[in-house]
């Protein structure tokens, strides 16, 4: 494995271990150290290194290990110590339920022998992120039942490859995520389709979570009152000077406001309702213009 100084922070270290049932005093041996470097921005493994290890006490070795023999001729903790510190210290440490499993275990192993522990640059622990963005569509969440969904095998409960496995499984649940980003209505109605309880599906299902509430549209609100069309005509707030000679304003329809008409009498009833109409906050014209198109502006814009 390359071990300089330079590469470990741009490196993260996947490992696992196997070990025996803990004994009636709480002791744990350690029975096997697997581990891959791998490159985070291809996440490709760069190096690996696994180690049988006998433990002090050899009748706790469980049957279910095939290699009892091998195991006996394996070297102590004590001898692959320097190695699994030099792997470990100062990297990123990476694998499943290894904050409340794998980690301890080292720490005892490591006090066991009388020496200092390896210490991490940070740790993933792919339990804690798959339950919290995963959910449980895949079931218990253990590396087996992972594996099984995805279809990348049986788990062999064997340190090097479940740390392999450990990253196959990380890429193809960051995979599903990613897609359902992008593609959130699609993949979430297959998904509830399909049963699966997801992290975004569990949190909508809470009774305490609030629904959300859509943006407010109090400006895109128009009078539905139908308007007669009309010529285009100057703002309201332009000053022009009709053929007769006879200056005013002008309302948003085009009529003269504020003055008497040419004969010096009041303005005709018709006139008169036509300024009553309701002001509209944003100019619009008539004839190029509905409430319709109006509103299928205005939603495109909040659902962008």
């Amino acid at each position: 494995m390359n071990n300089s100084s330079s590469n470990r922070m741009s490196e993260i270290v996947f490992f696992d271990v196997e070990t025996t049932a803990p004994s009636p005093a709480g002791r744990w041996w350690l029975l096997e150290f697997g581990a891959i470097l791998v490159c985070p921005r291809k996440l490709v493994e760069v190096g690996s290194y696994d180690t049988l290890i006998r433990p002090g006490d050899l009748s706790a070795v469980s049957r279910r290990f095939t290699d009892v023999e091998a195991i006996a001729s394996a070297p102590t903790f004590r001898d692959v110590a320097d190695k699994i510190f030099d792997i470990l210290d100062g990297r990123v440490w990476a694998g499943h339920n290894i904050q409340r499993f794998d980690c301890p275990r080292l720490r005892e192993a490591f006090a066991g022998i009388g020496r200092r522990a390896p210490e991490p640059a940070g740790v993933i622990d792919s339990l804690n992120v798959l339950a919290a963005e995963f959910g449980r569509r895949a079931g218990d969440l253990k590396m087996a039942t992972l594996a099984a969904y995805f279809g990348i095998g049986k788990q062999k409960h064997r340190s090097l490859d479940d740390a392999r496995m450990n990253l196959e499984v990380l890429k193809h649940c960051a995979t599903v995520l990613l897609l359902e980003s992008s593609l959130p209505h699609a993949l979430q109605l297959a998904a509830a389709r399909d049963g699966a309880v997801t992290r975004r599906s569990s949190t909508a299902s809470a009774p305490e979570a609030a629904p959300r509430r859509r943006p407010a549209m109090s400006q895109t609100k128009l009078p539905f009152t139908p308007v007669q069309a009309v010529p285009p005509a100057p703002a309201a707030t332009t000053t022009t000077t009709n053929k007769s000679g006879g200056g005013g304003k002008r309302d948003s329809l085009g009529k003269l406001v504020g003055r008497a008409n040419a004969t010096g009498g009041k303005k005709p009833a018709a006139e008169g309702a036509t300024a009553a109409l309701p002001k509209v906050t944003r100019a619009t014209t008539a004839t190029t213009t509905t409430p319709f198109h109006m509103i299928l502006r205005h939603s495109r814009a909040i659902l962008r």
